[in-house]
């Protein structure tokens, strides 16, 4: 008896237990379903839906011309839904129906795979019955048009169940070409005109709700949906022809020295617009790449810098070109150091023109430090004065930071001064070199140099962008006259250090050559590895641009002087240039289109439409025989007109080579060309009066 009343005790224990759980869960249930169930409803629809963005389309910068530098290209991932009404419709009886030529559809646009494999692919994909499934990836905007008219797919994402999932991928098209300028707009690297113009490339991301569905795979609902609002496009102010020849010249002379890093810059002299910018490093494989922005970044300049020297001492008035100094045959003893020139010599009594000539670092020394040790804050003003301790204010990320020692610091001392005036103790980047050097070929008035002409937004330009003034006049012009002197000498005189690399050219160079000694983390001055520069402007009297060179070599470099290195790069620069250096300059107004059109059509073929058309038309060239004519939208008419019979110069850009030297010839007028595709640039102005026999330039892009 008492074993079973044990027994029966734990039986009715158990049975209250389980009556008591029962009760527990009944009320769980309850409570879920009738007191929190619109909470657990709503919390379930928001695990399963979702807001996402869907990326702008990122704006395209272009050249001056129209060339498309940086641009966003659209690519698809494509994905099907298995399960959408048009697969489970009847049985599939759609997509059995379709599959034949859905195969066929998908092996034309991803050949790689034959029809059958795709055919097999879909049956065993619909019988396993996948959701939002990627079955092909980076297909491009020419694919999707193919796809599209495939069956199933004209029925739409939301009923086929084929959906195209779309990213932009962001290209260089000319690679390479100023590639540190430009920049590349990725996570990892985000740098030039992409980085310093991203709030406007980058425009407004859309909106768009999904649903997920087993697996968490995202599917579009198709509601509430907000498109994106694409980004604005930028017009540069850079040549591609121009950006070309700077990248090979530069390339080039580094790799027949051994160099290790470069930069060439080509700058408009009226504009202050940079046309060319071209960045090297070299690389583990002895290769070159745009891998840095070395034409932002401070260095000591050497003798580009003397230009500051002389224009200091001419503007105080402490010296004019024909003062005399003694070179004392080019070692000075100054505070117990010595000032030494680069190139040996004997020369002891000179004027400070033939001192910058030979570029001897004694007789600027002893110019500014006769002229100022007793005031060196004056000389520091006039540093200060030629915005050379500030940055320049280019539109680029990264501009490094100049650095100009003041009297009193802690860096200051007796023999900072003599070594500034060639050059050293002071750090400055090639960009604010150039901008010193244009604005004494600007006749004194110094420009900001800037890279971008326009934004443009749906093919109209939203807002361009102008010159802008940094210093209304460096200096008086009794000084700038006697500084272009100056320069101007250091190119032509025989004993020049730039005459050797210009005595024979066509044309008058004013610059100056630089060469020193480099100082950083990867050498110090006792290793003897030298800086190469030259900076200067041409037509001497008439400057159209201004360029700068700077080379930075290795111990392996058999060259290292300015005049062997960095001259070369420039006249070749300049070489090509200068035929476009007499008439207008390259950047006049900005366009964004990729080719330039004209209104300068054949004659027949304009009567022919227009009396087609209907429209009525005004002859007024006079029954020219030129096959051409110019045509002119008046309100009520076509007007046609021949420049022939004034001797006026036709438009021709726009036009390709052929029609133009048809043209050139029939108007006697002879023809040089530079260049690939249609014409650019002329060098007889439209309108302009000529004389047969003349000789017209002509640019082709």
């Amino acid at each position: 008896m008492v074993i079973k009343r044990d027994i029966l005790w734990r039986v009715y224990l158990v049975f209250l237990g389980l009556v008591v759980l029962c009760c527990f869960v009944l009320y769980k249930a309850f409570k879920i379903q009738q007191i929190e169930g619109k909470y657990w409803v709503s919390m379930g629809d928001s695990l399963h839906q979702k807001i996402v963005h869907i990326p702008a389309d990122r704006g395209t910068i272009y050249s001056n011309t129209g060339d498309l530098l940086s641009t966003s290209m659209s690519h698809y991932n494509l994905y099907i839904d298995f399960m959408a009404p048009a697969f489970i419709r009847d049985g599939g009886k759609l997509f059995k129906e379709n599959i034949d030529s859905l195969s066929w559809y998908l092996h034309k646009i991803a050949p790689q795979h034959p029809t059958s494999w795709y055919h097999t692919a879909l049956l065993n994909s619909f019988v396993k019955k996948y959701r939002y499934y990627k079955f092909l990836e980076h297909l491009d905007f020419k694919d999707v048009q193919v796809l599209r008219k495939a069956p199933m797919v004209r029925l739409g994402k939301n009923k086929s169940g084929f959906i195209l999932e779309k990213y932009e991928l962001r290209l260089n098209p000319f690679k390479n070409l100023a590639f540190r300028t430009i920049g590349l707009n990725r996570d990892s690297f985000n740098v030039g005109l992409e980085k310093k113009y991203n709030d406007v490339l980058q425009g407004v991301d859309g909106t768009s709700l999904v649903r997920y569905v087993a697996g968490g795979v995202p599917i579009p609902v198709g509601e509430f949906d907000q498109e994106p609002i694409d980004g604005h496009d930028i017009v540069t102010s850079l040549d591609i022809p121009t950006q070309e020849i700077t990248e090979d010249a530069l390339q080039d002379a580094m790799m027949q020295n051994k160099s290790e890093s470069g930069c060439a810059i080509v700058m408009e002299v009226s504009t202050g617009k940079i046309i060319a910018m071209a960045n090297l490093g070299k690389q583990k494989d002895g290769s070159y790449w745009e891998d840095y922005n070395y034409a932002l970044q401070p260095s000591e300049p050497g003798s580009t810098f003397k230009v500051v020297s002389i224009l200091s001492a001419f503007e105080d008035q402490k010296a004019t070109p024909e003062s005399l100094e003694d070179i004392e045959k080019g070692a000075w003893q100054i505070n117990g150091a010595t000032v030494f020139d680069s190139e040996k010599h004997n020369r002891r009594v000179v004027n400070v023109k033939q001192a910058f000539d030979l570029s001897s670092n004694v007789g600027m020394a002893k110019l500014i430090y006769n002229s100022y040790a007793k005031t060196p804050k004056q000389f520091i003003n006039h540093i200060h004065d030629l915005a050379l301790d500030t940055l320049t204010g280019v539109d680029l990320a990264g501009e490094g930071k100049p650095v100009v020692y003041a009297p009193g610091s802690k860096s200051w001392n007796g023999n900072v001064l003599p070594w500034m005036a060639f050059g050293y103790n002071v750090s400055i980047s090639p960009l604010q070199i150039a901008m010193l050097y244009n604005a004494i070929a600007n006749n004194g008035v110094m420009l900001r140099p800037y890279l971008v002409e326009a934004i443009v937004h749906d093919g109209a330009i939203s807002q361009t962008f102008k010159p802008q003034i940094v210093r209304p006049k460096i200096c008086s012009d009794r000084t700038l006259a006697q500084v272009k002197e100056c320069l101007i000498g250091a190119c032509n005189d025989p004993f020049a250090t730039g005459y050797k690399v210009f005595k024979n050219c066509s044309y008058m160079v004013a610059g100056k050559t630089g060469t020193s000694l480099i100082s950083n983390a990867q050498y110090q001055y006792k290793d003897k590895v030298y800086q190469s520069s030259f900076v200067g402007f041409f037509p001497a009297l008439d400057p159209a641009y201004t360029i700068i060179v700077v080379i930075k070599n290795s111990p392996k470099s058999p060259k290292y002087y300015g005049a062997d290195v960095a001259a070369p790069v420039f006249k070749k620069i300049a070489d090509y240039l200068m035929p476009f250096s007499v008439s207008q300059s390259i950047n006049t107004l900005p366009v964004y289109h990729a080719t330039p059109t004209n209104n300068f059509l054949a004659t027949q073929s304009i009567k022919t439409v227009l009396t087609q058309l209907d429209w009525y038309m005004q002859d007024s060239s006079r029954n020219s025989t030129l096959p051409f004519y110019d045509i002119h939208q008046q309100t009520d008419r076509m007007i046609l007109y021949s420049y022939a019979m004034a001797q006026q110069m036709p438009q021709l850009t726009g036009m390709c080579l052929r029609d133009a030297l048809s043209i050139c010839e029939l108007m006697g007028l002879k023809a040089s060309v530079i260049g690939d595709g249609r014409v650019a640039q002329q060098s007889i102005p439209t309108g302009s009066v000529f004389k047969k026999g003349d000789i017209i330039k002509i640019k082709l892009l």
